[in-house]
């Protein structure tokens, strides 16, 4: 199974991120790994992502950089192929998930009930993306869940901010969190990197 064990120990948050220009790219990743976040997920969102994905891949050899919203078979490829080092679906259904794993990547496949993680444990996944977190019952849904479904493990994403991603990062099944609060919108325009590294710096102190 390519879904690596390892992608939910790296950090503590997974920075979440849109670009909509690819010049802001390598500059934000230079930010995260200055920061202590030498991880990065690009959103497939906007037209220049892949270009994105490609210039980070190529320029900051430190960071490691995956494509997220894989929601069509085709854009698994098409990250793989721009330099992606992981994936990542908001859902998961039997074609995306072949098409994940038929490019050799560590990936994180999407639930949001528990009939969709019991579907991914059949399928020998024990890592999943739960999106979206808040909206779909929060870190109380996921305590709840471990005792009877202990096998799996997550990366909530979706409505998880500084106010609330404690009680996320306190459960035993989940290993860490996608967060966009690293890379407010506003310091990416203005290209306030410092920002971005000092945001890094916090979240890669939050205990786990």
């Amino acid at each position: 199974m390519t879904n690596s064990p390892s992608l939910l120990d790296r950090v503590p948050v997974i920075p979440v991120v849109v670009i909509d220009d690819v010049a802001h790219a390598v500059p934000v990743a230079r930010a995260l790994v200055a920061g202590g976040i030498p991880m990065i997920e690009l959103t497939l969102r906007t037209s220049c992502a892949l270009d994105a994905i490609k210039a980070i891949a190529t320029e900051v050899p430190d960071i490691c950089v995956g494509a997220g919203t894989i929601v069509e078979p085709v854009q698994a490829a098409q990250a793989a192929d721009a330099g992606a080092q992981f994936l990542v679906s908001p859902g998961s259904t039997e074609t995306l998930l072949k098409a994940m794993t038929d490019t050799g990547l560590p990936h994180l496949p999407g639930a949001a009930t528990v009939s969709e993680v019991l579907f991914l444990l059949e399928h020998g996944y024990r890592e999943l993306k739960f999106f979206p977190a808040e909206a779909s019952g929060g870190a109380k849904f996921l305590g709840s869940i471990h005792s009877p479904v202990p096998a799996a493990r997550f990366c909530p994403t979706g409505g998880i901010s500084t106010s609330n991603v404690g009680d996320y990062l306190a459960l035993p099944n989940v290993g860490c969190v996608g967060g966009s609060w690293l890379t407010p919108a506003d310091a990416v325009v203005q290209k306030d990197w410092d920002r971005i590294s000092t945001l890094a710096g916090e979240a890669a102190t939050l205990a786990r």
